[in-house]
């Protein structure tokens, strides 16, 4: 069941025109890829966004092409025409600085089929002078032709004004609950589009054989026994020196940015392929990054199970330092063990927000025996007590005479103990030493 809709927005226009600088630019955000190349944005992209007590959700589309034959223009236009269906109120962007194309025309006659209410947006008019630009599209029909700057965000209120004017009134965007945000991530391929159309039950994404179909990232939100997720599918993540093409090496610093924002990370390895030194980078980034995370090993229906029980050992030793992440395996192509991932997400959520009392702390701290410790090179501090200082990951701060650091052995030591004492499965869990000052 998906989460209760708000009225959409949808953006549509031929690539290039400055479709995703005006989404960033309504959702103060930097959600979607921006660059120079045509085509950058392929899938969908989905935000909330709010003006003057109307919440609303802003979709942003991949360029539309008319009579292509190729695979990838093709399925952008099936994705906004779905988008369109939906649509509470459709913004068609147009280039100030071009001429009027006759992509522009097949768009606008594709919005009046549609019958949604639309506003033709005339990009680029970055000063008062340009604006008669706008002028030169008033033959596509629209009621309101609106010359805008997106970059500097020249127009924008009066753009805003104009697509709220019939959206309900009264829901402010503070009020609504924040989902629980799910970044999808992994290699090129490994199936991480099927994964969010098989937990939405939507074909959401582009699935295509190529590897790297996914540029831009993809979300979508569901509901789970009360839970709203918000699911991210990121771009798979490639070597530094594979990404030679602007907008795939974009596309690496937006998966690694959709892991910091992140609540959960779903961390995919191709059961087929095995575990690859990227995987083990992946990973790093979701570990280094302190969120909780589950590991999602597809493709499982295609291994037999000699090559299963090496493929265990082999990942449990390369990616050792997610030994905390419960490993869900799966076939999102068959729609196999989909159930226990919501299972599992609720799992490590609640676990990386858990805090525990300075009361119970301390006496966990009188039952640790720490004498099973080693401390290499010195004396072992004394610690004095204990007190959790965050979450998300949990962060306890254990305050000590002596040195004003652990080291990283004893870390690891308190880090087991503190894992066999709390459910703490599924999440990174970090100490901290601070040197206690004497009285007086």
């Amino acid at each position: 069941m998906s989460a209760p809709a708000r009225p959409t927005v949808v953006i549509v226009g031929r690539p290039n025109v400055g479709k995703s600088t005006l989404f960033n630019r309504i959702t103060a955000s930097r959600r979607s890829i921006v660059g120079d190349q045509p085509g950058i944005t392929r899938d969908r992209i989905q935000m909330r966004a709010a003006w003057k007590g109307s919440a609303f959700d802003l979709v942003d589309t991949g360029g539309m092409l008319f009579g292509e034959k190729e695979e990838f223009p093709i399925l952008v236009n099936h994705k906004v025409r779905e988008a369109l269906e939906t649509a509470a109120h459709v913004m068609l962007v147009a280039d100030g600085r071009a001429e009027l194309t006759s992509t522009d025309r097949d768009l606008a006659d594709l919005l009046r089929r549609v019958g949604k209410p639309s506003t033709l947006v005339v990009n680029k008019c970055d000063t008062p002078a340009s604006d008669g630009a706008a002028a030169n599209f008033h033959e596509l029909g629209f009621d309101a032709v609106l010359p805008i700057s997106a970059e500097h965000g020249r127009g924008i209120e009066a753009l805003l004004d104009r697509v709220t004017a019939d959206l309900p009134q009264g829901e402010a965007e503070d009020d609504l609950e924040r989902p629980i945000r799910v970044a999808i991530i992994g290699r090129p391929n490994a199936g991480k589009s099927t994964l969010l159309n098989r937990l939405t039950g939507k074909e959401r994404a582009i699935v295509s054989p190529t590897a790297g179909t996914t540029r831009d990232a993809v979300d979508e939100q569901v509901t789970r026994r009360g839970k709203v997720y918000q699911f991210v599918d990121t771009a798979g993540i490639r070597r530094k020196g594979a990404t030679r093409e602007l907008a795939e090496k974009l596309s690496v610093v937006m998966a690694q940015r959709h892991i910091r924002l992140a609540d959960a990370v779903l961390f995919m390895v191709d059961a087929v392929e095995g575990v690859a030194a990227l995987d083990t980078r992946i990973a790093g980034y979701a570990h280094e990054a302190g969120k909780a995370a589950v590991v999602i090993v597809n493709k499982w229906d295609l291994v037999d199970d000699k090559r299963r029980r090496r493929f265990e050992t082999d990942m449990r030793e390369k990616i050792k330092f997610l030994s905390y992440a419960p490993v869900r395996f799966v076939s999102a192509l068959e729609d196999k063990g989909m159930q226990q991932i919501f299972s599992s997400l609720h799992q490590v959520v609640q676990a990386s927000r858990r805090r525990v009392p300075t009361g119970e702390l301390n006496r966990f701290l009188e039952s640790v025996d720490f004498e099973r410790a080693t401390y290499p090179g010195a004396r072992r501090p004394k610690i004095r007590y204990v007190t959790q200082a965050g979450v998300a990951p949990p962060t306890f701060v254990f305050f000590i005479t002596g040195d004003d650091k652990f080291h990283f052995s004893f870390e690891r030591f308190l880090v087991n103990q503190l894992r066999a004492a709390f459910p703490f499965e599924g999440t990174p869990v970090v100490v901290k030493a601070k040197r206690k000052r004497r009285s007086g």
